[in-house]
């Protein structure tokens, strides 16, 4: 479609009913949010990644807690990931052995600890990503609503025409077809986006899982 002339994409917009430019609004500023939301993930993600290799290079290399404690404390990286859970694993393992041996009851403090951190971090991981899926599934209906709305006022309006022609109903159907384009111009990246976050969080849960466990039969080979 041209920029110039009655049926360029800026007058179908702004010439466009009111509900109709609301839709439109609502779908831009979803998409707005969403791409921020996005941008976000991709860089949280991403360090949660690369402080987790980082952290089980170490870990599975057979280092003792307390080396373990004392190199994750004065790593340059933020404390988070599975060093929050090693370190909530490891102040509670440290507190159960201080007056007396290992047990049962010790073993599952340790690892009710380590749940706790790692509830926190998953919430973490997992924020935003509701918005995603919410903008992703959304979006197409709330695009045709304004669709449905434009063509029913176009309808509406040839009922006072005598003749009516192509080009009395081709602006009321184009502007109302824009609602519906920028509903799946909000939607598509918001679903792609979910969908690779929520496989991507699925398998940071089964590292930090299997960090937990490995760590509780480290406490029950010392115990």
């Amino acid at each position: 479609m041209s920029l110039g002339g009655d049926l360029s994409f800026l007058s179908l917009v702004m010439g466009a009913s009111i509900p109709v430019q609301l839709v439109m609004l609502i779908l831009i500023a979803a998409s707005v949010f969403s791409w921020k939301y996005i941008f976000i993930k991709i860089k949280t993600i991403k360090n949660a990644e690369e402080h987790a290799t980082e952290f089980e290079k170490y870990f599975w290399a057979g280092a003792q807690f307390k080396q373990l404690y004392e190199s994750a404390s004065h790593s340059s990286n933020n404390v988070g990931g599975l060093k929050s859970i090693f370190f909530a694993g490891y102040k509670e393992f440290i507190a159960s052995t201080k007056d007396q041996k290992l047990d049962k009851q010790s073993k599952e403090s340790i690892r009710r600890a380590m749940q706790v951190a790692y509830n926190r971090e998953l919430d973490s991981l997992e924020r935003h990503l509701p918005f995603l899926a919410s903008v992703g599934s959304v979006s197409p209906y709330i695009g045709l609503f304004g669709t449905v709305w434009g063509i029913m006022n176009s309808f509406i309006g040839l009922s006072n025409v005598a003749q009516s022609t192509l080009a009395q109903v081709a602006p009321g159907i184009a502007e109302a077809l824009i609602a519906t384009a920028i509903g799946l111009f909000a939607a598509i990246p918001a679903v792609i986006a979910y969908n690779r976050f929520a496989a991507k969080v699925d398998r940071l849960a089964i590292r930090y899982e299997s960090f937990m466990e490995e760590f509780i039969n480290n406490v029950d080979r010392r115990a």
